[in-house]
């Protein structure tokens, strides 16, 4: 089917072509920017603390239920951690675009550090009270508010424009891979070490990621011109408000964000309610999504470039939908982790197809704005999204609760189908520019 946008005939159906990876070749070059020192330091102190960071995120759901057994505390607790990017994300991107990013990146990560090492001292002393998870879960929020934008801006601009796609896809690696081995390490140590081990671990983790950033070698390009800071933020917002192909994407990421992580509060809850089992049994689960998580990386990967993500979009938002639907019906761990694939896979696959194109749309002047929107929308309504599911749950039951919130994604990957073509229509010009597509007849058939 064909549709006509401004006077141009635009395909918007979907064919195996463009959806199957055709670029097999890229397996052998998936690790080519580790070649560049300031990225290898990067990806080797970030896979480590982030290894870290989801066995703390592991350990404080588990601990936060063990101590009050309440899935509402549960949402509260990721309310918490993720609310403040919500609101401070614009002002956190206008500081990214502004100051020097490896030394903000040292501040957070110290910060973040710092309140692990709390949370380890509390839990071994055995002085641990709900309060205490709370209110260091907002300290993490605020932190979370600036490093998300400062680190999406930072490491991209550690290799060429020529490995831009690379470099997201080995981020999302890290990423992945950290939620792939993290969980698991983090269930089990649970057993053996309580969570009070695990915070232990985490906090000793920075030390790595500070250690690299220090042997970074950046320069920070020169700002043109030092402007109000809330000019800035006023700039970011006109442009992402203004650049229709941003706006849509970042209005996907918001709702489909709201609803699809609630997954991920609900699964403590799930595993010790529905299935009777132990943290060990959460982090096979939580290891299950990760091993989707993963292969969506090698995925992205074998494609040649950013065009057809937005096809990858709507397919991978519709297959993480339909995986969560019946999943926390089930009672058998055997058939639950097949869905937890499917949905690891589906979602990290979506939203990684969608940071890259974020990045390929926006011009270097602001990055950091754009990305901290993203965050925004990412984080902030997975946050919102977090504490408003799990009231619902209450009053209708876990397996109900997650059956609307993939119906409502299901949704979004059709309105974001309908809108496809406009999308593309608009990034047209911005692909013509940077090089990627080389004739208009190409961007016709090979778009978004």
């Amino acid at each position: 089917m064909q549709q006509r946008i401004g006077g141009i005939r635009w395909k918007s159906k979907f064919t195996l072509k463009e959806l199957l990876p055709n670029n097999l070749s890229a397996f052998s070059r998936i690790f080519e920017s580790l070649k560049h020192k300031n990225y290898r330091l990067y990806f080797w102190g970030q896979t480590a603390s982030l290894i870290g960071t989801w066995m703390q995120a592991v350990a404080m759901s588990w601990l936060i239920y063990r101590l009050t057994e309440s899935v509402i505390l549960l949402g509260t607790v990721a309310f918490l951690t993720q609310i403040p990017t919500l609101f401070f994300t614009p002002f956190s991107g206008a500081i990214a675009d502004r100051y020097d990013k490896r030394k903000l990146l040292m501040l957070t990560q110290s910060l973040y550090m710092i309140q692990a090492a709390l949370l380890a001292i509390l839990t071994l002393t055995h002085h641990i009270q709900p309060w205490h998870i709370l209110t260091l879960s907002l300290f993490a929020g605020f932190i979370n508010a600036l490093d998300m934008p400062v680190r999406q801006s930072f490491y991209t601009a550690l290799v060429p424009p020529e490995l831009l796609t690379n470099a997201i896809a080995l981020n999302s690696t890290i990423m992945n891979g950290s939620r792939l081995i993290g969980p698991a390490i983090g269930g089990f140590l649970i057993e053996l070490i309580g969570e009070g081990g695990c915070f232990t671990i985490n906090a000793v983790s920075f030390l790595f990621v500070l250690g690299a950033l220090t042997k970074i070698v950046y320069s920070e390009p020169k700002n043109k011109q030092k402007k109000h800071p809330l000019l800035e933020v006023r700039e970011g917002f006109h442009y992402v408000s203004n650049h229709i192909p941003i706006r849509i994407i970042l209005l996907t990421t918001s709702l489909f964000c709201f609803c699809i992580f609630a997954y991920a509060t609900f699964m403590p809850a799930y595993v010790k309610d529905t299935l009777m089992r132990d943290s060990g049994t959460l982090g096979i689960i939580m290891s299950a999504v990760g091993i989707g998580a993963i292969s969506s990386t090698f995925y992205l990967a074998a494609r040649k470039s950013v065009l057809g993500l937005g096809k990858v979009v709507v397919i991978t938002i519709t297959l993480a939908s339909i995986a969560l639907m019946p999943a926390f019906f089930i009672k058998s761990l055997w058939l639950i982790l097949p869905l937890a694939i499917c949905a690891g896979f589906g979602i990290t696959c979506s939203l990684a197809s969608i940071n890259t194109l974020l990045q390929t749309l926006t011009s270097n002047t602001m990055r950091g704005r754009v990305m901290a929107y993203y965050s925004m929308c990412f984080v902030g309504s997975s946050a919102v999204g977090s504490l408003f599911w799990s009231y619902i749950a209450k009053t209708i039951t876990l397996p109900w609760a997650m059956m609307i919130c993939s119906s409502i994604c299901l949704l979004t990957a059709f309105a974001f189908e309908k809108y496809r073509p406009l999308v593309r229509m608009h990034a047209h010009s911005t692909y013509v520019e940077k090089g990627i597509i080389k004739e208009i007849a190409q961007g016709m058939d090979d778009g978004l």
